[in-house]
Parts: structure tokens; C-alpha cells; sequence
């Protein structure tokens, strides 16, 4: 396959596109022998690293259809402070599990592995290649099958019986409760040990995850980036976000009735731009704060994903190497 050359443009979100990547469109083809497992891709990488755009470049090239694995992408008005891709990015093709709930609902891993399977099993039936692309990798994970979401529902009374405690006190709970799942979860991440606790309060305990085989083959794609040119497209997006109405964004939300509760849960954009809109940062100790996170949560993101010895790690500018993996990939049986 002719590799062109490149032709690099900047949308108005910061992103660099490759937009002619690959030169012929191909055909996820080997989804109509149905002796083999489906196949689909999935594209992980820390936040800013480009994993949107190359979704998109490779559904182009493979006849694919993108599914959004973004914990936060799937709640309605929340664009900018997620990065969320736009219509004229998504360049004619097809993206799923995108404004698919209110922000003060909880949107569970459970749920999101129902709801992808739906779309997976749809575009599988068009005869196109689902392309997994967020940065959620504990949904990646899910849907790989490589571990499984309880199945309990969100408990909004027992969460709110949680707000008195700090981030800390609750580690403390969960450690006391299921030491086990205390030694494998972020402490620094609110989110998940209210998850873990309000599982606990259901079952007793967080049921302990064992792989299964997937029902799909996957190839799993890691963007390889240097932490230099991370530090700069996180620094850059921040300021473009901010100056394109980030945080009008977050305003308008607070109006429409999302608390500032809630705000604080749903990522640090929502947070630290609260914390400035209350009056607690001034708006450089915000932009300060918020790229410094922003960099630790890369580095978390990178350190989950350099366990899983699946992902293939590329260079997308490499794009004879994307290409040549991604065309074997296909046609392998």
C-alpha cells in the first residue's frame, strides 16, 4: 500500500489530524467468514495524545465505525471539558456512546459494556470494524473481558451518605471492608471507591475479576508519544479549551442544575473550573492546578496501560507501519 505524504491540519480543539493517512478505504472483511471471531481495534494512549484522530483516520481506512470509550463523553453538554469529538472532526464517519445520559446520572461500567456491545454487534452486522477509542481504559478492559463490572445499580441514597467523608477516609473504609480491592484501586480517585464501596454495601465484597475470552478479536494499538510533546499538547489544549468557552461550558451546566458536587466528580476540568467559578482559585492557580493534574493523570493512564502486554505500541506518525499492522490484522484468519 502507497503511503502519502503527509498533510497535517489543526482543528479549532488543538488536534492535529493526519487526514490522508491511508490512500484506499478497506473493508473490515474478514467480519463475513463468521467461523472466526469478529474483529475489532482498540486504540488506548494518555489523554492529549491524539487517539480521536487516529480513530478516525483508521475507521476511514478500514470501513469502521468509532464507539466512544469515555466515561465522560457519554453525558449530554458536556463538549469542550471532554473533548469531545465534533461533527465536522468526525469527518462522515459513524461515532457511538456519545450523549447517551444526563450529567447527574451515574453512568456505570456495567452499563457501558451493554451499551457497546449493542453498537459492536450493529456495525459487525453492517460489515464494518468497531473501533474502541477513548480513555477509560477500565472500559476497554471490560469489554475486552479482561475483568467484569458487578452487577449492581448506582444507589444515589448510599452515595449521599458518603459525601461527609473525605477522599482519604474513604480509602480507610474500603481497606477495612475488601483489603483486597483497597490494593488495587487509584486512592486518589473519589469516583471509584464510592463504586467499590456502594458494591460492597450490595454484595459484601467486590467480586474478584477473572479474564474471560472475549467473543471478539482485538488488536490494541497504544500511541507512543514523549513526555515533552504530551506536556505541550496538554499545556496547549487547556488554554485552546478555556479561550474557545470552557468555562461558559461549565457554567451553563451549573445552571442547568448540575451541582457543584457533582462538577467535582465528574474530572478535573469540571473541577478545578468549579473551584475558580466559587471563588476558591483564581483563574492562573486554576490553569496551574489543572495542568499539573492533567500530567499526573496522563502518567496514571500510562502506568495502567504499560501492564497489558497486548497493546502494540506505534508511532501514528509511522503510518506505513499503522497501516501494515492494521491491513494484517484483517486479513489474518
Amino acid at each position: 500500500m502507497d503511503t502519502p505524504i503527509l498533510q497535517e491540519t489543526t482543528n479549532h480543539l488543538g488536534r492535529r489530524y493526519h487526514a490522508d493517512l491511508f490512500l484506499y478505504p478497506l473493508l473490515c472483511y474478514t467480519h463475513f467468514n463468521m467461523e472466526h471471531k469478529p474483529k475489532a481495534i482498540a486504540i488506548v494512549g494518555p489523554t492529549a495524545a491524539g487517539k480521536t484522530s487516529l480513530s478516525i483516520t483508521i475507521a476511514k481506512h478500514v470501513g469502521g465505525e468509532v464507539i466512544s470509550a469515555d466515561s465522560r463523553q457519554v453525558y449530554t453538554g458536556m463538549d469542550l471539558g471532554t473533548g469531545k469529538v465534533t461533527v465536522d472532526e468526525m469527518d462522515g464517519v459513524p461515532h457511538h456512546l456519545l450523549d447517551v445520559a444526563e450529567p447527574m446520572e451515574i453512568y456505570t461500567g456495567s452499563r457501558f459494556v451493554t451499551d457497546a456491545t449493542v453498537a459492536m454487534d450493529k456495525i459487525i452486522s453492517r460489515g464494518h470494524c468497531p473501533i474502541v477509542a477513548g480513555g477509560t481504559f477500565f472500559y476497554v478492559d471490560l469489554l475486552r473481558n479482561k475483568m467484569q463490572a458487578a452487577p449492581v445499580e448506582p444507589d444515589t441514597n448510599f452515595r449521599s451518605s458518603l459525601t461527609q467523608y473525605t477522599t482519604a477516609e474513604l480509602y480507610e473504609q474500603l481497606e477495612n471492608a475488601d483489603s483486597r480491592r483497597a490494593a488495587s484501586i487509584d486512592l486518589h480517585n473519589r469516583r471509584r471507591l464510592e463504586r467499590a464501596l456502594e458494591i460492597i454495601n450490595t454484595l459484601g465484597a467486590v467480586p474478584e475479576s477473572v479474564p474471560q475470552e472475549s467473543p471478539y478479536d482485538w488488536l490494541v494499538l497504544g500511541i507512543e508519544i514523549t513526555k515533552q510533546q504530551l506536556h505541550a499538547n496538554i499545556h496547549k489544549r487547556i488554554l485552546d479549551r478555556i479561550e474557545q468557552g470552557m468555562i461558559e461550558e461549565v457554567e451553563r451546566l451549573h445552571y442547568e442544575g448540575v451541582s457543584w458536587d457533582r462538577m467535582n466528580e465528574l474530572g478535573l476540568e469540571y473541577r478545578y473550573i468549579s473551584k475558580y467559578l466559587q471563588g476558591e482559585l483564581s483563574k492562573d492557580e486554576m490553569v496551574e492546578q489543572l495542568d499539573t493534574k492533567t500530567r499526573q493523570f496522563a502518567k496514571q493512564q500510562l502506568t495502567w496501560l504499560r501492564k497489558d502486554t497486548d497493546v502494540i505500541w506505534i508511532d501514528p506518525a509511522d503510518t506505513k507501519t499503522v497501516a501494515t499492522l492494521v491491513d494484517k490484522f484483517l486479513t489474518d484468519k
